[in-house]
């Protein structure tokens, strides 16, 4: 019988500085596991850079070093997912291109997959970026646990070891066409084991995080996981109006009891009018955001094209 298979996958963007060194740390790995054999497939997202150039070489000097080019820059999700599902090891590690996640851990992680644990994930319980953005994290995290009723796992990024039967259950199970990763380890409920590590910075490149990108991950974990927030809608909505009743009531009884020296002025009014023009485009905005998840769904467009495949 055949040694088993650990396939790890990394999706890149314009990272040709990172990932000869991402897969000489992940050689380093297997040299320290010599009763498994491994994979590296990599995902490249259209990159602006070298990175496929660099790849190319890479899997002409390694036939274990295994690439997809995707036609288009499809964002993290996708593209981290579209990999996931063709990775055919019995075992399945995410790593990032960037090195924040130490490749290193993968030991530690196997060490747990073979005690029967399915999912491994690896936990950052500290972090060299700025204490004030690991706090705006973690009261993400602590809001969307508190919005859903699924174990949502801080400082989860999607790091870890996956069992071939997790990556299976993925496949039959989630046909999401704009996956939130984090999210479906979540619903599965699955017995997990937890590493932890400290998340170190970036050493080569700029992060591809912008505002935008940020955003649209935490509105993708939140409407993925909850309908609170559109419930939150309906009782904003009776509260503003129970409000709103009220000010017009006492407003009414004072210039029935004041007629004549009581002068209402259009301040309330404006002010009231701002209000609840507010709470609306809030309302809205939150509406928006499940309107469009669903429309996301309902075009169901295949995760990535594919434009190149080495290796395979």
């Amino acid at each position: 019988m055949g040694r088993k298979v650990i396939t790890i996958i990394t999706p890149c963007y314009n990272e040709a500085l990172n990932v000869r060194e991402v897969h000489r740390r992940v050689l380093a790995v297997a040299a320290q596991l010599p009763e498994y054999r491994f994979e590296h497939l990599f995902i490249d997202n259209a990159s602006q850079d070298e990175t496929v150039e660099v790849l190319r070489a890479m899997a002409g000097e390694d036939p274990t070093v295994k690439v997809i080019v995707n036609a288009r820059n499809v964002g993290p999700d996708r593209s981290g997912m579209h990999a996931f599902l063709q990775a055919q090891g019995d075992a399945v590690g995410s790593l990032v291109a960037d090195l924040q996640d130490p490749p290193e851990l993968f030991i530690e992680m196997v060490r747990e997959w073979e005690k029967g644990v399915p999912i491994v994930v690896g936990i950052k319980n500290s972090s060299d970026e700025s204490a004030l953005m690991y706090r705006i994290r973690t009261a993400y995290y602590r809001l969307v646990g508190r919005l859903t009723n699924v174990d949502v796992l801080e400082h989860f990024t999607g790091f870890g070891l996956y069992d071939r039967s997790i990556v299976e259950h993925i496949r039959t199970n989630f046909r999401d066409p704009y996956p939130y990763f984090r999210g479906m380890i979540a619903e599965l409920g699955l017995p997990y084991t937890k590493v932890f590590y400290n998340q170190t910075r970036r050493e080569h490149g700029i992060s591809k995080n912008n505002f935008y990108t940020l955003y649209d991950l935490a509105m993708l974990g939140i409407t993925n996981l909850s309908k609170v927030p559109l419930r939150l809608v309906i009782f904003c909505g009776f509260i503003s109006a129970f409000i709103s009743f009220v000010v017009g009531m006492f407003y009414l009884g004072y210039k029935l009891a004041f007629w004549s020296r009581f002068n209402i002025g259009i301040a309330p009014v404006v002010l009231g009018m701002f209000f609840l023009g507010s709470v609306q485009l809030i309302a809205l905005g939150i509406i928006g955001e499940y309107v469009g998840s669903i429309h996301t769904f309902v075009l169901n467009r295949p995760l990535v094209t594919e434009k190149e495949r080495i290796n395979f």
